[in-house]
């Protein structure tokens, strides 16, 4: 079999088919063709030496905001989303999701500008406020919370859309997540709460327990204010519970929605997240989150062991989102690929409170494939030593080298 990619050399980590091994990636066109120890080479295309890395399903973060265009300046979506590609190769990331940045009155533009336009493989819940994420105080607004309109954008766009959200509501009444539920039955659909402010009259174990069903997504699970231990600082039940029934505990870690304090135990007590995604907007980018890799750092130097940390980087929100065809390497699956590098030193990692914590590892990325292309590498590993290409390599088809006359 010839290949027009092969992989040669690295550490394969593919939760969903079990693999933990050194292994060889053999792709074809957009597919992986082959995953074996000792691929062959000849007449392959192209082959990239990935010795000394590990080699994961292309990273899949399902909590970012993208809606960053010119006509949607001076919102809160406008002026903090960021712009996917930018973002997203660079860190072994090649499927997103935005989380409500638009809703049923803005999302048709949304996708026009955004979603059909990047190359990055774009996913969105649409949020049950109409105008979306423009204002924190356009989410409060009930009137502008239609389930019926929602759920109609939602199945127009069904191919890209994959949820209803609901985020940042500061009322005591549960109005903003009992409306995003009746738009997702009327979709066939899963809901993602950020639970905005939390308030004694709708408690957090409450919408764990009652009002999410399984498959739908808790998303910040490890802010502040959620309570967490019990007075001997063990895992409350109610989580365990709401994990037993189905209901997703996601990070989204965001720029104000990831404390230690309650992460660092959790970790310990072996109650890792089912999925681990950024909440990457502006806010976030440059401070404290970082980036998917910096997060996934985090909870391997808190103790959570590498193979846990790719399974809710890769397989397990591809299938929250609906979409388990992404997210592993099985042969006949899209050639999505992570190459990450596993550097050992002292390094630092900041929450969203100013706290921070040491470690010894950390993870970046050196390599990125989408559909079968190499859309990002850090070292140049996809390219041949200058030295050997010749005197007419860079000139392109129709041009001449001229020389001055002497």
């Amino acid at each position: 079999m010839q290949f027009d990619l092969v992989l040669k050399g690295g550490h394969l980590i593919d939760p969903q088919n079990g693999i933990d091994a050194p292994k060889d990636i053999g792709i074809q066109g957009k597919v992986i063709a082959a995953v074996d120890a000792d691929l062959p080479t000849e007449g392959a295309g192209q082959v990239i030496d990935v010795s000394g890395l590990y080699v994961t399903p292309g990273l899949v973060d399902i909590h970012i905001h993208a809606y960053a265009t010119a006509g949607h300046r001076d919102t809160w979506a406008g002026d903090n989303s960021i712009l996917p590609d930018g973002f997203s190769f660079r860190t072994g990331v090649t499927t997103l999701v935005d989380t409500g940045s638009a809703g049923w009155r803005n999302f048709e533009d949304f996708r026009y500008r955004v979603i059909d336009r990047c190359q990055t493989r774009l996913f969105a819940l649409v949020n049950i406020a109409g105008t979306g994420m423009t204002s924190i105080d356009h989410e409060q607004n009930p009137h502008d919370m239609d389930p019926d309109k929602t759920a109609g954008v939602a199945r127009e766009n069904e191919d890209v859309v994959v949820g209803i959200k609901t985020a940042h509501y500061k009322g005591p009444e549960w109005i903003s997540v009992d409306r995003t539920l009746a738009a997702a039955e009327k979709a066939a659909t899963r809901v993602m709460v950020d639970f905005g402010y939390f308030r004694k009259e709708r408690p957090y174990y409450q919408l764990l327990g009652e009002k999410l069903r399984p498959g739908d997504i808790s998303t910040h699970v490890f802010r502040g204010p959620t309570p967490w231990f019990d007075a001997e600082g063990k895992v409350l039940p109610y989580l365990h519970e709401a994990r037993a029934r189905g209901v997703i505990l996601d990070v989204g870690h965001g720029g104000g929605s990831f404390c230690f304090r309650n992460a660092v135990p959790a970790i310990a007590q072996g109650f890792y997240p089912d999925s681990i995604s950024t909440d990457l907007h502006v806010l976030c980018m440059n401070m404290g989150m970082l980036d998917m890799a910096t997060t996934m750092s985090k909870f391997l130097v808190m103790g959570m062991p590498l193979g846990e940390v790719i399974r809710a980087s890769t397989i397990n929100p591809a299938r929250e989102i609906g979409h388990p065809e992404l997210g592993h390497l099985s042969v006949g699956a899209v050639a999505d690929v992570a190459v990450l590098k596993l550097m050992e030193g002292d390094f630092g990692y900041a929450d969203s409170f100013d706290g921070r914590l040491g470690g010894h590892q950390r993870l970046f990325c050196e390599l990125t494939v989408k559909d079968g292309e190499v859309v990002w590498d850090w070292n140049g590993r996809a390219g041949i030593d200058y030295s050997e290409l010749g005197d007419s390599y860079g000139i392109r088809e129709g041009e001449y080298l001229v020389l001055p006359p002497e």
